[in-house]
C-alpha cells in the first residue's frame, strides 16, 4: 500500500464523503453529476432528479376523495422558475427569491375537468424528510461568470437535485486552513465567480479535520461561526457521541467504494483498511453531523435562515439550541397554563433573530393551537422580514399603527 499523501481529498475530503454517505446521502461521481446537468458546466441543478422528485412529492387535492398530478408542462414551468431567477438586483436578492420559492413553493394554474384552479408546487417536502432524495458529489465544476474557466467546490449537497450546501475541505497541516477554505468560498461568490451555484446554497461549511466553521452567503470571515452540539443530559450526550462513532466506522457499500475510488485507486486500500479499524470521530465529523444530516439540514434551511435588511443570516448554535429548548418549555402545561421563561442575550448576540425564529417555531408547532405572539422591534426592515417569515406558516401579521 502506498503511503498516504496529505492532499485535501485524502485527509479531509474523503473522510467527509464517507461520513456524508453514512448520514444518508447517495454519492454521485462527478461525471454522473455532469450528465445530470446535460453536460453543461453552466447548469447547477440536477434536473432529472428534480423533475422526478417534483412528480413524486406533489399531489393536487381535487376533492376529499380524489387527487391528481401536476401536468408535465407545469413541472417544467416550476423548474424554469427556479432556474431563471434574475440576478439583476444582486445575488443576495436572487438568493432570497430562490429561498421564497423553496420554502413557499410556486403557484401554478392547472385545469381539472375544465375548472382552472391555482395549486402550489413544492420543491422540497419539509414535513416528511424521507420523501426527499439526498445526493453528494465532489469537485463540482461550475463555469465562472463571463469566462471559459471554472471553479470546483470540494463537496456539494443536493436535496431533490437542488444544491443546498457547499463544503470546502482543507488539509490540517497548512497555514490557517479554515481561513483558506473561507477565502475560497468568498472568492467563489465574487462577480466573476460562480454565483449561479451559490444563490441556491443555504449553508456554507469549511472543514479541516480538526477545525470547522459555517456561515451563509456573503458572510465576512470574522462572522463565520463555530458549531457544537448542546445536550440536555449526559445520557443524551453519550447517545449522540456513540451515534457519530458508529457512523464514522460504518463500512461503505461496495457500490459506493467503487464509484468514489474509480479515479484514485492508489488510495483505496488505505480507506478500505479504515473500515476495519475503530477510528475516533474528528471535529469535522461533528460539524457534518450537526449541520449536514439530512433532517438537520432541512430544519436549518426552513427554520433558521432569515433575510434582514439585504443580508442573509443563519442561526448560531446557541440560537438553534436555545430555540429548541424554549419550544420544549412552551409545550409544557401546568395547572392549565403554559410554562414561560427567559432567553438571556448579550448586546449584539442576535436577539431579534432569535425572537423571530422562536415565534416561527411556535407557530409551526402543531400541539399549540391558535397562538398569539406579540413582537416588539426597533427596525422597519425586521418588520418586513417578520411578515415574510410568517408567510411560511400561513399566519397573517398585523402591524400596530403606533406605540
Amino acid at each position: 500500500m502506498e503511503t498516504l499523501s496529505f492532499k485535501e481529498d485524502h485527509i479531509s475530503q474523503l473522510p467527509a464523503l464517507k461520513m456524508l454517505i453514512n448520514l444518508g446521502y447517495t454519492y454521485l461521481h462527478p461525471k454522473v453529476a455532469l450528465k445530470a446537468r446535460n453536460g453543461k458546466f453552466s447548469n447547477v441543478l440536477l434536473e432529472p432528479v428534480l423533475r422526478d422528485r417534483l412528480k413524486k412529492i406533489n399531489t393536487l387535492k381535487v376533492s376529499s376523495s380524489r387527487s391528481a398530478e401536476f401536468s408535465d408542462a407545469n413541472l417544467a414551468a416550476g423548474i424554469l422558475a427556479l432556474k431563471q431567477v434574475s440576478m439583476a438586483e444582486g445575488y443576495i436578492a436572487a438568493s432570497e427569491k430562490i429561498y421564497e420559492l423553496l420554502t413557499l413553493g410556486k403557484a401554478l394554474e392547472q385545469s381539472i375537468d375544465g375548472d382552472k384552479k391555482s395549486f402550489t408546487l413544492q420543491y422540497i417536502d419539509w414535513k416528511n424528510p424521507a420523501n426527499n432524495v439526498y445526493h453528494v458529489t465532489e469537485e463540482y465544476e461550475v463555469a465562472r461568470t463571463g469566462s471559459k474557466e471554472t471553479y470546483r467546490p470540494d463537496l456539494v449537497l443536493f436535496v431533490n437535485g437542488i444544491p443546498l450546501s457547499i463544503i470546502e475541505c482543507k488539509r490540517p497541516d497548512i497555514k490557517k486552513p479554515i481561513a483558506q477554505a473561507i477565502s475560497q468560498h468568498l472568492r467563489n461568490q465574487q462577480e466573476d465567480g460562480i454565483r449561479g451555484l451559490y444563490i441556491y446554497a443555504q449553508s456554507l461549511v469549511s472543514i479541516s479535520t480538526d477545525l470547522g466553521r459555517y456561515a451563509t452567503l456573503a458572510t465576512p470571515e470574522k462572522f463565520w461561526a463555530h458549531w457544537e452540539e448542546k445536550f440536555e443530559s449526559k445520557k443524551e450526550e453519550d447517545h449522540i457521541n456513540e451515534k457519530i462513532y458508529r457512523l464514522k466506522n460504518q463500512q461503505l457499500s461496495s457500490e459506493a467504494r467503487k464509484e468514489i475510488f474509480r479515479d484514485r485507486p492508489e488510495v483505496a486500500d488505505f480507506f478500505y483498511s479504515l473500515d476495519a479499524d475503530s477510528v475516533l470521530p474528528a471535529p469535522q465529523d461533528f460539524y457534518l453531523y450537526g449541520l449536514c444530516s439530512p433532517t438537520r439540514l432541512l430544519d436549518f434551511v426552513f427554520n433558521f435562515i432569515l433575510y434582514d435588511n439585504g443580508e442573509k443570516k443563519i442561526a448560531r448554535y446557541q440560537q438553534f439550541f436555545a430555540i429548541k429548548k424554549a419550544l420544549r418549555q412552551v409545550r409544557q402545561i401546568e395547572g392549565g397554563k403554559r410554562k414561560g421563561g427567559v432567553i438571556w442575550h448579550t448586546q449584539g448576540s442576535g436577539k431579534s433573530l432569535t425572537m423571530v425564529m422562536l415565534a416561527q417555531a411556535i407557530l409551526l408547532e402543531s400541539s399549540i393551537k391558535n397562538p398569539k405572539i406579540i413582537l416588539v422591534t426597533d427596525r422597519t426592515e425586521l418588520d418586513d422580514q417578520i411578515s415574510k417569515t410568517f408567510a411560511k406558516c400561513d399566519v397573517p401579521v398585523e402591524k400596530a399603527a403606533n406605540c
